[in-house]
């Protein structure tokens, strides 16, 4: 018994032994799997402080970039491709066929007689220029020539001789950047551009990555965006900013034929590097001739130690120097220069030096080299390095000047010296002495520039009630002040009156489009013209005054109509022309270039001068000008009457398409035309009155009172105002522009003195419902006329068109009658089709039809996308003033 109750015991102390084992090591494993668990803690935090600071880090790096670049603009990688492809092969139906073949028919004769004399048409549509896809913010300042660029980084579209255009793009042009590492190793040397197989040029590295660059447009700059897929250079960036001299209420340096180029080095590794950016550059802007003439290069330096290189050269008879250069704005910045190499070689001296030696070196030790002169293509170069320090920003600074301060148009009848040359005289030191000025000038001064423009902008860019789109599209559509063909000239002494504002401000004139070479097209410039009055008020007043002084010009000389064939005068005395010339002839001499129509007869363009005088005067206040403009206005007047033959008032159309919708024709009274005669007749009153003109005023008020009823009685159906007063369904026809004349007398501070607010605010809900919402899903602006039937209207081709400009001055309109959702649906849908589906930003054309095809590439009439600021101004003060009011009643 003792013997199992001391076994027993034992046992039971063997298991408490056991348990207390079994204690102490699920005691031991606890702690280890706490201590464990508190490692893997410690590791995890670690590992989340790590990610917490890489996120910090990349979180600094992209709100420094944030800070210098945009929110808002055109942008998209380089290697973005449009999700739609449009064509300018337009295919009118049969019937459409049918109606315009005798003028197909002339309109070949006239082709080809003067392609015979070797002259440029003025509305080539045998050999259209179709868009690209291309293009970004062009650089230069007003009327001194263009060049285009591609958001790629391409140098393309060179307007350079007055009104004509070249579209090739030169693979020499280019920026190129080198970057060594603290030893002067080179770790990375690429050509900047996307093109992967240039004809020349085979020694230098060409496809850089486009996926890893992105574009930013906010026109009058850019901002492109680079980073490296070389793992080591992770964290080291490039931001290229393009700035040029566009600048509203200034008329010195926006005139100015030139660029600057800012690089901003961003190294956010734990590195040194040392950067370089080598900027070449080559005679010519693509044309044909640019093989005509001796060319030679030579160095220069600035008295603000800019340094670069010139290109002498002469483009279509005119000289023109091109200068390329670079400042030393610190003391760790190198320069260096070629005088001259051949672009259309393999570019194996540059590239070696580069590749060998980190930067560019100058070639010629004399600061004063010239090269020979040659016939053939020449280039040069300019190069600046920086020590781009870890986690710093370094900068370097270029400049592109293209002086050709004398132009002659082809008849070389006259020789006209540009607007900027009076500043950058030409005559006493040469060419190239103006070109080096501008260089070292636009090097000085273009921060100044920034700010000005950028305070211009962030009234419209920090208004949180504007959308995203718009602010792209407001300042991106002034593209075309600088790249519309664009001519400022200087005045001569005693040309002008010191009243006129030629006698300071010069002649100033831009094309109707890139295709369609006509300088300021009055019925066109109409609707652009909210930007110059605007922005360069005394611009627009130069047009007026020029316009003024053509009414009573008298061109006896005869030529065939394209519509029937039928003589007239090139110029009647007493009406408004057409346009101030071509390009290809001589314009200010050689008025009325546009051959369809005998324009004398048009019913447009009468009324639309008129009103275009009381705008200048809404905006600028000037009663002396107004005064001045009186003549005229009363000579147009008198011409428009002769076109009442009902003797009832309203001015009758001719049986022709005789406005700017010139293939669509009108009969009897018209909304379109009808609706700009009441507004001319409501801005003479208002013109007379302001005048002390009692006599005029009731004469005019008396014509108004007779005009005003018989217009609403004949177009009035109580939905909106028929097209005509043709017969059949035609007249019925909803036209989006039928309200032209109440748009302008509402952006000029009048309401419904002339047009019932009923019937305006109708006529808009109805347009918007139909030409806007039934066409393409509300997604492409307004088609110019619709079928209350619910079609399109195919009657012409230019019926079943949307018209980017008349959509936006449409948008302005529906903002002023406080329609402002719709009214941003309508530009909205222009703006999204042109700039993100079609790729035809900063060209943007006249038209688009329903089948994707477009007409007329690069318009002024989108300019008028500045009548929808003006109206959202408007707005804002308006609000502004009855909350004030608001605020200031009792209780």
């Amino acid at each position: 018994m003792e013997s199992k109750e001391m076994e027993s015991k034992e046992m039971e102390s063997k298991e408490v032994e056991s348990k207390q084992v079994e204690s102490k090591e699920v005691e031991n494993k606890e702690v280890e799997s706490k201590e464990v668990e508190s490692k893997e803690v410690d590791s995890k935090e670690v590992e989340s402080k790590e990610v917490e600071n890489q996120e910090m880090e990349s979180e600094t790096k992209e709100s420094k970039i944030d800070t210098m670049i945009p929110k808002y603009g055109f942008k998209v990688k380089l290697n973005h491709e449009f999700p739609e492809k449009w064509s300018q092969n337009m295919r009118p139906s049969f019937m459409q066929t049918v109606h315009m073949l005798p003028l197909f028919w002339r309109y070949l004769w006239y082709y080809q007689s003067t392609k015979r004399k070797n002259r440029p048409v003025i509305m080539d549509y045998m050999t259209v220029q179709h868009g690209q896809q291309i293009y970004g913010v062009p650089i230069g300042g007003i009327g001194g020539g263009s060049i285009g660029r591609g958001f790629k980084g391409e140098f393309c579209r060179y307007s350079i001789q007055p009104g004509i255009y070249n579209y090739t793009v030169m693979p020499a042009n280019q920026f190129i950047v080198t970057i060594s590492d603290a030893s002067g190793k080179v770790v990375y040397n690429q050509v900047l551009s996307t093109n992967k197989n240039p004809q020349n040029l085979k020694s230098w590295k060409w496809g850089y990555d486009g996926s890893r660059a992105e574009y930013t447009g906010l026109f009058p700059r850019a901002w492109t965006y680079y980073t490296f897929e070389d793992k080591k250079l992770e964290g080291l960036g490039l931001i290229c900013r393009q700035v040029s001299p566009v600048m509203p209420g200034e008329y010195r340096d926006s005139s100015l034929p030139c660029a600057v180029f800012v690089w901003d080095v961003i190294n956010d590794t734990n590195n040194d590097y040392k950067v370089a950016i080598t900027f070449t550059f080559q005679s010519g802007c693509g044309s044909k001739d640019d093989s005509k003439g001796e060319k030679w290069t030579e160095f220069f330096q600035a008295k603000n130690q800019a340094r670069g290189c010139l290109i002498h050269q002469e483009i279509h008879d005119m000289p023109c120097t091109y200068a390329i250069s670079s400042r030393a704005n610190g003391s760790d910045v190198h320069l260096g220069r070629h005088l001259k190499f051949d672009p259309i070689s393999s570019g194996s001296k540059i590239w070696d030096d580069l590749q060998n030696e980190g930067r560019l070196e100058d070639d010629n030790h004399d600061d004063n080299a010239v090269s020979e002169k040659t016939k053939k293509p020449v280039a040069v170069a300019v190069g600046a390095q920086v020590l781009a320090k870890a986690h710093d920003v370094a900068q370097l600074e270029f400049c592109l000047v293209w002086d050709m301060p004398k132009i002659q148009f082809y008849n070389k009848q006259v020789t006209h010296e540009r607007y900027y040359s009076q500043f950058f005289n030409s005559n006493e030191e040469g060419a190239e002495k103006a070109a080096v000025t501008i260089s070292g000038y636009a090097l000085m001064n273009y921060k100044r520039w920034e700010e000005t423009i950028s305070s211009w902008q962030s009234e419209v860019l920090d208004d949180p009630q504007l959308p995203k789109w718009y602010k792209s599209a407001l300042f991106n559509e002034l593209y075309y002040v600088v790249d519309g063909g664009t001519i400022w000239l200087k005045p001569e002494p005693k040309q002008f009156p010191e009243t006129d504002p030629r006698s300071k401000y010069g002649r100033f004139a831009y094309l109707e489009g890139h295709e369609y070479r006509m300088y300021n097209t009055y019925d066109v410039h109409f609707y652009a013209a909210f930007a110059l009055a605007q922005l360069w008020p005394e611009l627009e007043a130069s047009i007026q005054y020029e316009f003024r002084d053509c009414i009573f010009k008298e061109n006896k000389a005869t030529f065939k109509q394209l519509i029937n064939g039928v003589k007239c005068p090139r110029k009647v005395a007493g009406a408004v022309p057409h346009d101030i010339g071509d390009p290809a002839e001589e314009p200010f001499e050689l008025i009325n270039a546009y051959n369809v129509h005998d324009i004398s007869n048009w019913r447009d363009l009468n009324p639309k001068f008129v009103l275009g005088c009381y705008r200048l005067y809404h905006f600028n206040k000037n009663l002396d000008q107004l005064r001045e403009f009186w003549e005229a206005i009363e000579q147009v007047m008198e011409h428009c009457m002769t076109f009442d033959v009902e003797e009832d008032g309203l001015i009758q159309h001719a049986g022709f398409p005789d406005q700017t919708y010139d293939c669509w024709q009108m009969t009897g009274v018209s909304a379109y035309c009808g609706g700009l005669w009441l507004a001319a007749l409501q801005c003479c009153v208002k013109m007379a009155q302001l005048l002390g003109e009692g006599s005029k005023e009731a004469r005019y008020k008396d014509i108004l009172d007779r005009a005003a009823p018989a217009f609403h009685a004949k177009l009035w159906n109580g939905l909106y105002y028929n097209f005509d007063c043709s017969k059949g369904s035609h007249r019925e026809t909803i036209m989006s522009d039928q309200l032209c004349g109440h748009w302008l007398l509402r952006a000029c501070g009048f309401e419904y003195e002339v047009f019932p607010k009923l019937n305006v605010h109708c006529s808009l809900l109805k347009i918007y419902n139909y030409n806007v919402m039934k066409y393409k899903k509300g997604t492409r602006g307004a088609v110019n006329g619709f079928m209350p039937n619910g079609g399109v209207d195919r009657s012409c081709v230019q019926s079943e068109e949307m018209w980017t400009g008349v959509a936006y001055s449409l948008a302005a309109l529906m903002i002023h009658e406080n329609m402002v959702s719709e009214a941003f649906k309508v530009a909205e849908g222009v703006y999204t089709t042109v700039y993100e589906k079609i790729g035809l930003g900063f060209e943007t054309p006249e038209a688009l039809a329903e089948n994707n095809v477009y007409r007329s590439i690069g318009y002024m009439r989108p300019l008028s996308i500045w009548a929808m600021q003006h109206a959202w101004n408007n707005r804002k003060k308006m609000l502004e003033e009855e909350m004030k009011k608001k605020t200031q009643q009792p209780g």
